[in-house]
């Protein structure tokens, strides 16, 4: 494929904080703990890293490149800073793994950091677009996803009740991988009855139907494929790095669907052709998606193709996502329970995957896993930024 990244860098290094809030740190103390830990698992030292690109949505102590180098007292060396909504992680990543891949550098750090709790901020504030008029419906986050529930219970005819055990399954597998996740915002394990009987937060999403807002920070080590050996002798290659960002089309037209998100759909198609990978249903070993609400990670499963439309709903409840199941997803626990500090939640992701394809997930281990996949949506249904990533082993 013309451009294809597919094995030509790959991951040495990876660090990740514990997420959650984390009043006692800030976000410097998060870039010492996440780089410091991936410059250990890669063998190297700060001095190492010949260019940086750092990732935050939110934190305006990484507003420039100095977020990444006054902490880890890095003088001189190029920092770019990244910003794309949720995909931040996952775009601060592919940027440094292209300049790798160009020739440019040998070593390289992308690092997510977000230090949103002390901000106050709830997840729950109206949106903002630019360029759209007054005309404009301003919805919170929980109101727009919503949508995506009513409008997919709607089309595939699903009851109320149906629907909601449906989505609280979800909620249940995410908690019981979180639970065994010792850096997890989340750690407690819930019941169908207490996720489809919870506080609704916007109708037919309820409190376990939504995932938390976060402070945390990861980092990955980037070299290029043919070094890699010489930092580790299991290093994590990548097969696949896409981003598809929508023309808004969602907000402005009648004839949005509203059961699919499009850009997950042309991302993953794209990915799927640079991997080299003709059924994902069999060939991805486990996933990471964008579980920011439960209608979120269903629709997902649909829109990369590892459930047929209108039958994620039998997959889940047969288990097919769990951790014990055909293609787990989640298995850290998602944005759901790990968390989502924003800027991070690609780069955790990737850790996660790094660390499955590496048998180091401990409790989590899941057999024999060739290839993982990560994908990020920034935004909502109808206007959003998606990123997908697939790693796995040579």
């Amino acid at each position: 494929m013309s451009g294809s990244i597919r094995d030509r860098v790959a991951i040495v290094g990876m660090g990740c904080t514990r997420f959650g809030e984390l009043w006692d740190k800030s976000a410097s103390d998060l870039v010492v703990e996440a780089s410091y830990e991936a410059f250990e698992d890669a063998g190297i030292e700060p001095k190492d890293i010949q260019a940086a690109w750092v990732g935050a949505s939110y934190d305006i102590s990484a507003k420039t490149g100095m977020g990444l180098t006054a902490p880890l007292r890095l003088q001189g060396i190029p920092v770019t800073r990244i910003e794309n909504a949720c995909a931040t992680g996952t775009d601060t990543f592919r940027n440094a793994c292209y300049a790798v891949a160009a020739g440019i550098y040998d070593v390289v750090l992308a690092l997510g950091v977000e230090k949103i709790k002390d901000m106050g901020f709830s997840g729950l504030g109206v949106g903002y677009y630019p360029g759209v008029s007054n005309t404009q419906p301003m919805l919170t986050a929980p109101g727009a996803f919503a949508i995506l529930a009513t409008r997919y219970f709607e089309k595939y005819g699903l009851s109320y009740e149906e629907g909601k055990r449906a989505l609280g399954a979800i909620s249940v597998k995410s908690h019981a991988n979180g639970y065994m996740n010792p850096r997890a915002h989340f750690k407690n394990k819930v019941t169908l009855e207490q996720v489809v009987n919870a506080p609704i937060i916007a109708e037919p999403l309820g409190l376990f139907d939504c995932c938390g807002v976060s402070d945390g920070a990861a980092a990955a080590i980037i070299t290029r494929a043919e070094m890699a050996k010489n930092f580790r002798p299991d290093p994590i290659y990548v097969k696949a790095l896409q981003i598809s960002v929508s023309a808004d089309y969602g907000r402005i037209s009648t004839g949005y669907d509203f059961t699919e998100i499009k850009e997950t759909y042309t991302a993953g198609q794209r990915a799927y052709e640079e991997a080299g990978i003709r059924n994902p249903r069999e060939e991805i070993s486990m996933a990471e998606v964008h579980d920011c609400f439960s209608i979120t990670e269903l629709v997902t499963m649909e829109d990369l193709q590892f459930s047929p439309r209108g039958r994620a709903r039998e997959d889940i409840e047969a288990g097919f996502f769990n951790l014990d199941g055909g293609l787990p997803v989640q298995p850290d626990g998602g944005l759901k329970c790990f968390g989502h500090p924003v800027g991070a939640s690609g780069l955790r992701m990737l850790y996660e995957m790094y660390l499955q394809l590496q048998g180091r997930a401990e409790k989590r281990q899941i057999k024999n896993p060739r290839l993982g996949l990560t994908h990020n949506l920034g935004g909502q249904p109808g206007g959003c930024t998606i990123s997908v990533c697939i790693v796995g082993t040579k």
